[in-house]
């Protein structure tokens, strides 16, 4: 029988490419999103939509019971940290509290797989990188501490037997598909290679180096940037280690080498040939200097490799992605 799988925020970035990952795998998928930071446009035509609210306990159990759904991968939840900063209490109410009553509505609806989209930002501004899964977690800003914090219910759940779950901590996600299907559509963006790419196109006259004094190689901050598509991979791994009744794990995605800012922008100018309108700024609340994934157990626990792990080639696809957003 074909696994039922519901995506909460399915229709973001991150979702929306899953959903086509598990579609191409052969999974039946239901998406979930207040479309409040997306569209309806980006859920694939194959997978079941249904506009609501997360932390709607009673919705999300009659979609788990009435489509006899297997599992669930949760992405819903608000992912800037300078915001967190800003609106902390926000940021505890849509990943903190709503993850409460989603993973409420799971256990009175007796699913048994949960896949949690974390962070590597549950270890804050870790002294030893590449970081592993067993480093301290220290966040440094509002929106780590509410990943951490739902990590935890997690772990405490799995402990009594009710429910088995992957906490995957995503490092810095960038690219899009390489069959053009999705990419990061988001309102107001945040991410570097998004941004970037963006500037490149001529939909933004500039991009912002927020802070260039940081202890890095260069000054400026140092990410470990993983494609979208194996990212999405990733989930699909994950989800086949529960099927296997496997127990829970916490993982992080990434790929184990770390670019600077600079780097990256210096990438999107090799990759476009030419140049981009640069300005420095002042760093932002929260901001790590670096942050790098330890990824052997990811490799171990899921055999999972990575398929697009080169920097040119992510930022050609998040190039890629912008210049058809254009065009439209």
């Amino acid at each position: 029988m074909t696994e039922k799988v519901l995506l909460t925020g399915g229709a973001g970035y991150i979702g929306s490419h899953t959903a086509y990952c598990l579609l191409d795998a052969g999974y039946d998928v239901f998406v979930l999103d207040d479309l409040s930071n997306s569209s309806r446009e980006t859920v694939p035509a194959g997978a079941l939509f249904t506009l609501g609210d997360v932390g709607d306990e009673a919705l999300v159990k009659a979609l788990i019971v009435e489509n006899d759904i297997g599992a669930v991968i949760h992405f819903a939840g608000s992912i800037v940290v300078p915001e967190s900063v800003e609106f902390p209490h926000a940021y505890y109410l849509n990943n903190v509290v709503k993850s409460h009553s989603l993973i409420g509505a799971c256990l009175q609806s007796g699913l048994r797989r949960f896949v949690f989209s974390s962070s590597a930002a549950v270890y804050g501004a870790p002294e030893q990188v590449p970081v592993a899964e067993g480093a301290p977690t220290l966040p440094i800003n509002p929106y780590g501490h509410s990943k951490l914090m739902v990590e935890q219910m997690l772990r405490d759940v799995s402990a009594t037997g009710a429910m088995d779950h992957v906490a995957l901590r995503y490092f810095n996600v960038a690219g899009a598909d390489s069959l053009g299907r999705a990419g990061q559509r988001g309102k107001n963006a945040t991410h570097l290679i998004k941004v970037a790419a963006e500037t490149s196109v001529g939909r933004r006259a500039r991009i912002t180096i927020f802070g260039d004094d940081y202890d890095t190689p260069d000054g400026t901050c140092v990410r470990d940037y993983i494609h979208v598509s194996d990212l999405s991979a990733a989930h699909l791994a994950a989800l086949r280690y529960l099927e296997g009744g496997k127990d829970s794990t916490t993982l992080n995605c990434g790929y184990g080498r770390g670019y600077s800012v600079a780097e990256v922008l210096a990438a999107i100018e090799r990759v476009t040939g030419r140049p981009l309108n640069k300005v420095v700024g002042p760093r932002r609340a929260g901001d790590p200097p670096m942050l790098v994934a330890a990824t052997g157990r990811i490799r171990r626990e899921l055999d999972w490799f990575p398929a697009h792990d080169d920097l040119d080639a992510i930022v050609e696809s998040a190039v890629a992605w912008e210049r058809k957003l254009a065009d439209e």
